[in-house]
């Protein structure tokens, strides 16, 4: 795709808008860029494009579309702004990084991972498995900084382990990876995709343009994704933690085992994977499936998820104060992903929830508690919501807090020696913090200042 002397558009200047940036100045590209914010609040991303050749809007998205040839849009942003909208009429194609990406180097070496929870764990092993094989890996996507600046700086066998959200699924349209995975699909992001279907719709892009050339490896153990199976035209590849499959990536007497049709080879014994609980089981069968169908020796993949501490945020062990475990899951922004993180942690459990309000419902949230989760400590836009749904389920050892400083010392006043606080908030962070990092960040600061008092 020669981008050189066009007229691109950028909106929103984040993460990933600088590495646009930075790929379309190399390109030749004329880039203009549009965000809401501004300069103050930009300063960090524009200081690092400060000198390229770029037209800014700032505080504001009208901008004149009459020589742009293309938009590139941040993920998040909504497809009902009004300049979106207006590029359409016009006939301008909107894309984001993710399409771009693609159509620049098409021929690459590109494997894609979706779903509603564990991305970040199985994009991260995945780009394990691949470096640790001696091979030039980039993890990029939704994970790090954005995929383009790397895309136009790598050599033609470098491998690219993706992750790829619906936002940015949403406006692909040639996109099309060596591999595709999805390892799950449960509500989420409805306030941006409306209904499941859409959010379903969006999630399924990652595989619409992939052939008997390319790999799709689904979940067999998630009811929506079986369904999908008729969808498929590429050689599809199931992995299961519940189920023996006839062909495919499961567990066998303890053992992780591939089963290619005819011979089934043993990588290692379950207890042996490092990360904890079931669900990062699936995360682990999902990375082997793409190290399998990419012909990784089997080998170095075992050697890895001996080793693999997951990754930040999720799951995390913070500290123990006086008996009591503290654990960061900062990363559960979703009432399903923080389902998976009650199910890793032992009882008792004091709970730390609440957040930005996504359209989720809480009652599935609420029934996981079982006998493992003593008390709610609730903050947040959510922590009515979520606080009502509890009584009507009968829970009621429930606390409100204002701060995550309040939400850990009122858990660690409610525990004793043998608990565990787990702060999975099942809710997106936006209402008080920029990222769940930010608000993982924050626990463990919180946590820290417990201790030194």
């Amino acid at each position: 795709m020669d981008l050189n002397n066009k007229n691109i558009l950028i909106l929103g200047l984040g993460i990933s808008g600088v590495s646009t940036v930075k790929a379309l100045n190399k390109l030749g590209a004329r880039i203009f860029i549009s965000d809401l914010k501004d300069q103050e609040e930009l300063k960090e991303y524009i200081s690092q494009i400060k000198d390229m050749d770029i037209e800014l809007y700032l505080g504001t998205n009208d901008v004149p579309l009459e020589n742009i040839d293309l938009i590139i849009k941040s993920p998040g942003i909504p497809l009902t702004l009004d300049i979106i909208e207006d590029a359409n009429k016009k006939g301008i194609e909107v894309i984001t990084d993710l399409e771009l990406a693609y159509r620049i180097r098409p021929d690459s070496n590109l494997i894609a991972i979706t779903g509603t929870n564990g991305k970040t764990t199985t994009t991260t092993l995945t780009g394990e498995f691949f470096k640790e094989s001696g091979i030039t890996t980039h993890v990029a996507g939704n994970i790090g900084v954005g995929v383009l600046w790397d895309m136009v700086n790598s050599k033609e066998d470098d491998v690219f382990v993706i992750e790829a959200s619906s936002f940015q699924l949403e406006n692909t349209k040639l996109f099309n990876p060596k591999v595709s995975l999805i390892l799950n699909i449960t509500p989420d992001h409805l306030n941006w995709h409306k209904t499941l279907s859409n959010y379903i719709g969006a999630k399924k892009k990652i595989f619409k343009n992939q052939d008997k050339n390319e790999y799709t490896i689904l979940n067999y153990d998630d009811p929506l994704l079986r369904d999908l199976k008729d969808e498929i035209n590429s050689n599809l590849i199931w992995f299961s933690v519940d189920n023996k499959l006839d062909r495919g990536i499961y567990i066998e007497e303890g053992y992780i085992v591939i089963n290619n049709g005819s011979r089934i080879e043993r990588v290692l014994k379950t207890d042996e994977v490092k990360i904890l609980g079931k669900h990062n089981l699936e995360n682990a069968l999902a990375s082997v499936s793409i190290g399998w169908v990419m012909g990784l020796d089997i080998g170095i993949m075992k050697r890895v998820l001996k080793a693999f501490p997951g990754v930040e945020h999720r799951i995390e062990y913070v500290d123990e104060i006086d008996g009591i475990k503290f654990y960061n899951d900062s990363k559960g922004t979703n009432p399903d992903a923080s389902i998976r993180a009650l199910e890793a942690i032992e009882a008792p459990i004091i709970l730390i929830g609440g957040g930005q309000d996504k359209g989720s419902e809480f009652d599935s949230f609420i029934l996981s508690f079982k006998d493992k989760v003593k008390a709610l400590v609730l903050l947040g836009e959510t922590k009515e919501k979520i606080r009502d749904t509890a009584i009507e389920h009968g829970f009621n050892n429930v606390y409100m807090v204002d701060s995550m400083k309040e939400a850990v010392e009122k858990s660690y006043e409610l525990g004793n020696s043998g608990d565990s606080v787990l702060l999975s908030p099942a809710c997106a962070s936006w209402d008080m913090y920029k990222s769940f990092e930010i608000r993982g960040n924050d626990f463990k600061k919180a946590v820290s200042c417990l201790r030194e008092e």
